[in-house]
């Protein structure tokens, strides 16, 4: 038995001792070090309190880290560690990235490009046959796709990366000793052999509904890009598409009819410039700056819009001085109104002026 692992997953089960906190500590010492620590170095970090050092140093039951490890071994379960290499290297620039993973696949999960996709549980002909589309529209170009293994556009996104030879990862609200839905089983057993199954519950743990919100940020953390397909205004799609912009992650929505209300929460990000309207693969893919293969059609598409607003040549101006720029940084230096840069980046970006960057960067083509 490894004595490492050992108190690294003992550091998960501290009571009080959230990731936030763990990740604090361990900026301080090694896990092993955490439970040796007498209390007046504990008390030097901050944010840790009276409570939670009291917690540190009364934890003394291994039990249940000496059990799953028994388990990871049993089943040949990988432990990503947050120091590790193997851990999603995303998740390190969001603040409350699970200390420990368990993962059961083949699939690198730091390939160069990684996309989640996310929608509704009860989703229409319409928005199954928008993610079949896009995926077999990825097929060559070496995507990781990341969903939640759930009912909906989950399971169709997972598939359809089956079925076109695309790696994909679920990422489950419950520890890797079952699946859920049950219905899955037999696709999750083709994704270990074509992506994996990824965890921060360890074995025996139920799926409960405070475990899907949880779930959700590592599927946002983990990718590029967030890509909505249809979603009711309430959901976990959404609260993965918020996470995905709190983490300054890009976000895509594909637009629906005014009335659908499957449609509502895709049409409610793309208003409200939370997510940018999406409408293909190829769209998704120069949008990341994944190809360069249109850079000579944009330049020519460029030559026929010279004559530009007013608002669009402070853009332009801006731009032209800084290689890139935030939205938040051109509100900052222009006195233009947050409607107007708005209305200004999207008519750029339709004349193949403007390109938005991950990161939520912009920069002139």
């Amino acid at each position: 038995m490894s004595t490492t692992l050992l108190y690294q997953i003992a550091l998960t089960l501290i009571p009080g001792i959230g990731c936030v906190q763990a990740r604090n500590l361990l900026e301080h010492m090694e896990p092993e070090e955490i439970f040796k620590a007498p209390k007046k170095l504990l008390e030097k970090i901050d944010g840790l309190g009276e409570v939670r050092i009291k917690k540190i140093r009364d934890f003394k039951d291994f039990t249940t880290a000496e059990k799953e490890i028994a388990f990871i071994e049993k089943y040949k379960i990988s432990p990503l560690f947050i120091n590790d290499s193997a851990y999603p290297q995303r998740l390190l620039n969001c603040y409350d990235a699970p200390i420990m993973l368990y993962y059961r696949g083949s699939a690198h999960l730091n390939q160069s490009k990684v996309i989640a996709i996310v929608g509704s549980r009860a989703h229409t002909e319409y928005g199954k046959s928008i993610t079949e589309n896009m995926i077999s529209e990825l097929a060559q170009e070496d995507i990781l796709v990341v969903s939640g293994l759930a009912y909906g556009i989950d399971s169709v996104a997972h598939r359809a990366c089956l079925k076109n030879n695309i790696q994909t990862v679920g990422v489950l609200a419950h520890g890797l000793d079952k699946i859920y839905p049950s219905h899955h089983t037999d696709m999750a057993k083709d994704m270990i052999k074509h992506g994996g199954l990824l965890t921060e519950f360890r074995n025996e743990t139920i799926p409960d509904r405070h475990n899907f919100p949880s779930r959700n940020r590592i599927v946002a953390g983990m990718s590029d890009a967030t890509i909505v397909v249809e979603t009711d205004i309430k959901g976990g799609s959404m609260i993965t598409a918020e996470l995905a912009n709190g983490y300054n992650k890009d976000v895509f929505a594909f637009p629906g009819k005014i009335m659908d209300k499957k449609s509502t929460g895709c049409n409610y990000l793309i208003k409200s410039n939370k997510a940018l309207l999406l409408t293909d693969a190829q769209q998704l893919l120069e949008a990341m700056g994944w190809t360069d293969n249109k850079k000579a059609k944009r330049a020519a598409t460029r030559e026929l819009f010279l004559n530009f607003t007013a608002d669009e040549k402070v853009i332009i101006d801006l731009l032209t001085e800084n290689p890139t720029l935030s939205i938040d940084e051109i509100n900052l230096r222009t006195s233009l109104s947050s409607s107007a840069i708005a209305a200004s980046i999207l008519s750029l970006e339709m004349k193949n002026v403007l390109q938005r960057l991950p990161g939520k960067l912009y920069q002139i083509i």
